[in-house]
């Protein structure tokens, strides 16, 4: 096995990096996630802020060198957080990387990022525990409201992600008494001269699926207004919404074709925005 560090903010952090498996291993790593190959959680470091920790490794050798060639999802992040840093938009700041190598093929992949301590996921944000702060009507369609914009800064900054879902999206109070959006899952963004109505729609389509579990369709229908920044007359509204749907229903396809006979189920609110 052969590592190479990819990025350390000081010589700290690559020291932390360097020896990123014996501190996930320890008592002091709380996890936060732990399937198949991805392994996540938040460790304390002494003399420094929190950090959260991930590492992916590779299905197998011949992806390995595919990841080398395609960048792995370590370098991908790196190149994610600078995409945004250079448009003003909020995300977990890394801190190190670093890729590990077998037979010349990538094996392993780890990012080392701050962490966001005082922010949660979307729905975990937006609803409180017990769902109490989910009955604040206008709470809840304030911070709506703000990720609409925040999510159309992206697209008009040329950027877009390939998995926009209300998991990847955290949301935190900030000092003004508004809030502040943090986009996460760095590997996924890509940069693009302009980013076409198709791709928005996809994006849009992508995150509609996973807020539909806790919120309305009105209040999704509202999500998608704020996003244009304003409500289209009831010609346009119709023909946008045609094309969600449809944008919606072909995803769903694809995913009931990729799904084996036993997992395949009904989605709920399966009309999205209508």
């Amino acid at each position: 096995m052969r590592t190479v560090v990819l990025y350390a903010r000081s010589p700290e952090w690559r020291a932390v990096v360097e020896r990123v498996d014996e501190l996930m291993a320890s008592p002091d790593f709380r996890v936060l996630k732990s399937e198949a190959r991805t392994r996540a959680g938040f460790l304390d470091v002494p003399g420094a802020e929190p950090a959260f920790i991930k590492r992916v490794e590779v299905a197998s050798w011949i992806r390995g060198v595919y990841a080398r060639i395609r960048g792995s999802r370590a370098r991908r992040s790196l190149a994610g957080a600078a995409m945004l840093e250079a448009n003003g938009l909020a995300h977990p700041e890394p801190l190190a990387a670093m890729d590990v190598y077998q037979a010349g093929a990538i094996r392993a992949s780890y990012l080392v990022s701050r962490a966001l301590t005082n922010a949660d996921s979307l729905s975990r944000f937006m609803l409180g525990p017990g769902e109490i702060k989910g009955r604040n009507v206008h709470r809840r369609k304030q911070i709506s409201d703000t990720v609409a914009a925040q999510v159309r800064r992206l697209h008009e900054s040329g950027l877009y992600t390939r998995d926009l879902q209300e998991t990847n999206i955290m949301v935190e109070e900030n000092e003004a008494g508004g809030f502040k959006v943090y986009f996460i899952d760095l590997e996924d963004f890509r940069r693009v001269a302009n980013v076409s109505w198709d791709r928005r729609i996809l994006n849009l389509v992508h995150l509609d699926r996973s807020i539909g579990r806790f919120l309305c369709r009105a209040a999704r229908l509202d999500f998608l207004y704020s996003y244009l920044g304003q409500r289209p007359d009831r010609a346009a509204a119709r023909k946008m919404i045609a094309q969600v749907k449809a944008a919606r229903e072909s995803i769903d396809r694809r995913k009931r074709r990729a799904a084996p006979a036993t997992d395949q189920v009904v989605a709920p609110l399966a009309g999205g925005t209508r």
